[in-house]
C-alpha cells in the first residue's frame, strides 16, 4: 500500500511523527481485508484482530512529500494469533520495520483464526 506524507503527518521540522508509522501499518492491514470485501465489522460476526504487541525499528526518517510503501508478510502463524512484519520503504530504502502480534477474537475472547482469514493475509 502506498502512503503519501502530508503536512498533517509531520512535526514542525517536516519529519514524520513516529506514531504515524503505526497508523500506516494499520491502514495497510485494513486494506488487505477491504480489497476482499471485508469492509464491515458485521460481516465478520464480531470477529477481528486486536494488537497484542508491536516491536518497532526506526531506521531512517521520512519527510513531507515522500511517497512510502508498506509491505506486509506473515512471519508466524499460530492457532489464535499471527505475527506480521510490516516494512515501510521509500523507493527501496527501509524507513522502519514493525513486527506486530495480532490475536483473533470474538467478543474480545481469543478464538481460532479461520482458514479464510489466513488465505486473505497470504494472498494479499
Amino acid at each position: 500500500m502506498k502512503v503519501r506524507i502530508y503536512y498533517e503527518d509531520t512535526d514542525a521540522a517536516g519529519i514524520v511523527y513516529h506514531a504515524n508509522f503505526i497508523k500506516y501499518c494499520e491502514r495497510a492491514r485494513s486494506e488487505i481485508f477491504f480489497q476482499q470485501g471485508f469492509n464491515s465489522h458485521d460481516k465478520m460476526n464480531n470477529e477481528h484482530f486486536v494488537v497484542r504487541n508491536i516491536i518497532c525499528d526506526f531506521v531512517q526518517t521520512s519527510f513531507l512529500g515522500d511517497l512510502l510503501e508498506v509491505k506486509t508478510e506473515i512471519l508466524t502463524r499460530k492457532n489464535s494469533s499471527v505475527i506480521l512484519k510490516h516494512n515501510i520503504l521509500r523507493d527501496e530504502e527501509l524507513i522502519c520495520s514493525f513486527e506486530v502480534v495480532l490475536v483473533y477474537v470474538r467478543d474480545y475472547k481469543a478464538i481460532k483464526i479461520p482458514d479464510k482469514v489466513f488465505e486473505i493475509l497470504e494472498n494479499k
